[in-house]
């Protein structure tokens, strides 16, 4: 009897565990911006390790404004350095709100959250460790309103 009690308990568990992992996810890292203002300084830093040159990765942006957020848009740059590579940096544009004013993210609210692609299907062009690096890079500094941004590197 005692034995079903256990099981029945911690079955949801074992189920929470083994679903709720998602292995392909190598990098999730955020970083919170204090008093909602994002400075050119605040980089969003992740190191992944690449084993394979062969295994393609994708890189997603992550950020969260208030709804007091004074553009439609961000501008970002993604900068990658390592494995015995020159410095690339890249520059992306991404759409926060539609011309009407509605936020294109997911409202919590007065937070809206996006999760964008950077890059898809990259290679690394060699074995070793390598640092990707987002900054703001919008006119403002620090760019006001932002609560978080992140970035996530999967398989």
């Amino acid at each position: 009897m005692n034995n079903v009690r256990v099981f029945r308990s911690l079955f949801p568990v074992f189920i929470l565990f083994f679903c709720g992992c998602d292995t392909k996810n190598l990098v999730d890292n955020n970083l919170s911006m204090p008093s909602y203002n994002w400075g050119y300084d605040r980089k969003i830093k992740a190191v992944i390790d690449v084993a394979d040159p062969a295994q393609p990765f994708s890189v997603y942006f992550k950020l969260r404004n208030t709804g007091n957020y004074r553009y439609s848009n961000i501008f970002v740059l993604l900068h990658i350095s390592g494995g015995g590579m020159k410095k690339q940096t890249r520059r992306f544009e991404y759409k926060l709100a539609e011309t009407d004013g509605q936020w294109t993210g997911s409202g919590s609210g007065n937070l809206f959250t996006i999760r964008v692609p950077m890059i898809t299907g990259y290679k690394f062009p060699n074995k070793g460790k390598y640092l990707l690096e987002i900054e703001q890079n919008m006119r403002d500094n620090p760019l006001h309103e932002i609560s978080d941004a992140g970035i996530e590197i999967s398989k």
